[in-house]
């Protein structure tokens, strides 16, 4: 896994979802819990991914109709690294709040 060479809000918003998500997430569903815009979030999903922080595969439910899905999933090492980021990214807002 390599690390991120930056780490945005909007990435942090992302990271947070994936880690409180209990499995794999429908790509839409990232962009409706972040609130973030699809074209901000399909290329941090896609960033994440070749960095080795998720995985992801595509739907096969032959039953369902429409365009195949596409779900997202932190690794083991990617959700440890995961939640520093975000702790970090945390401290670091808090320490500019209050200074």
């Amino acid at each position: 896994m390599k690390p991120l060479s930056r780490i945005t809000p909007a990435t942090i918003d992302v990271l947070s979802v994936l880690t409180v998500s209990a499995g794999p997430t429908w790509g839409l569903a990232v962009i409706k819990q972040s609130g973030r815009p699809a074209g901000s979030v399909y290329p941090i999903l896609e960033r994440l991914e070749t960095s080795g922080w998720v995985t992801s595969s595509w739907e096969h439910d032959d039953e369902r109709t429409g365009p195949r899905r596409r779900f997202y999933e932190l690794t083991a090492e990617g959700a440890t690294a995961a939640r520093s980021a975000i702790a970090g990214f945390r401290a670091r807002a808090t320490t500019v709040v209050t200074a």
